[in-house]
């Protein structure tokens, strides 16, 4: 962990974020600070600013980058709204998207092995029950790539995991007016996070970010293989 940053809670990784102007939305902020992300990952890895393994090939993003693309898709996590987060992995990103969307949200997450998705229910249970309970959160198992028609159309899409190519389907299932974040790219090579958008009369808008370097957006016995 030499060269991170690497606090001793959760407040102190989440000021860190803020002075460095990671975080930079009041809203963001409140939503980071009310999901401990030491209930998502190891205690002790919890709030150093890296990813972290969770086993089955998976690892839990920076916090730097949940900072990120929370930010990038902020204006769209609104009360009442509808967001899908595919690679749910720990559950950390698909809570703190649910608390943004407010008492009428809905914060899918989306997983192909089943032991994750148990794990995330898990780890939510633990730091936000009320997400389960309220039917805020849903968590489910099966192929991201083809995205989760059934609660549909979405606000706000993320993906944890680079894609080789667009995922049509996604983009489907954005609403008008939605925005999809996403890293593109092949394994271990130039990876790009890419954000779309779709405009209100449905026009597709790209436009890329930065560099950044993420697990692939793979099939489930590959990532059994991976683990």
């Amino acid at each position: 962990m030499h060269g991170y940053y690497h606090g001793r809670s959760n407040q102190e990784l989440v000021q860190h974020l803020k002075r460095n102007r990671m975080i930079k939305s009041d809203r963001v902020l409140e939503a980071m600070s009310s999901v401990d992300r030491g209930k998502y990952t190891h205690p002790s890895h919890a709030y150093v600013d890296s990813p972290q393994g969770i086993g089955y090939g998976v690892t839990i993003s920076a916090p730097h980058m949940h900072a990120y693309a929370l930010e990038l898709l902020e204006e769209k996590l609104r009360d009442g709204g509808k967001a899908l987060d595919v690679g749910s992995g720990s559950g950390y990103l698909t809570a703190c998207m649910a608390i943004m969307m407010g008492p009428n949200g809905l914060a899918v997450g989306i997983d192909h092995i089943p032991e994750l998705r148990a794990m995330a229910e898990e780890n939510i249970r633990h730091d936000h029950p009320e997400l389960l309970r309220d039917g805020r959160v849903e968590l489910v198992v099966g192929d991201g790539r083809l995205g989760y028609p059934d609660r549909g159309p979405y606000d706000a899409i993320h993906v944890g995991a680079a894609a080789k190519e667009m995922p049509r389907a996604l983009i489907n299932q954005l609403a008008p007016g939605g925005r999809l974040i996403l890293p593109m790219g092949p394994e271990n090579a130039d990876q790009v996070l890419v954000q779309v958008d779709k405009t209100i009369d449905g026009q597709i808008k790209r436009r890329s970010l930065m560099s950044v370097v993420f697990v692939p957006l793979t099939d489930k016995e590959r990532q059994y293989r991976r683990s």
